[in-house]
């Protein structure tokens, strides 16, 4: 009879140890859960800054004038290399 007793005091012991680990295990997860994924904060602002910027007579053109000019200046580059290539013939 006393092992019995004593039997049940173990099983008794180890199933309220277990529910104390249970207890907390389901704790732990739920602050995990609640806590891990949430968004933080963070504070914007907008910072507006005025800055004078010197300009060159380059800005008047256009981005399409610019290009242009760039385009001829390569084209007469090229037409210049085959015109000394065909003077070279001598």
């Amino acid at each position: 009879m006393l092992k019995n007793v004593c039997l049940i005091y173990n099983l008794t012991q180890t199933h309220l140890i277990m529910k104390k680990v249970m207890i907390a295990a389901a704790l732990v997860c739920a602050t995990f859960a609640t806590t891990s994924c949430r968004e933080t904060k963070t504070e914007t602002r907008e910072v507006i800054r005025e800055v004078e910027v010197e300009t060159t007579d380059d800005d008047s053109e256009g981005i399409l004038e610019r290009t242009a000019k760039e385009v001829d200046k390569e084209v007469n580059e090229e037409i210049n290399e085959e015109i000394d290539k065909i003077g070279n013939d001598d």
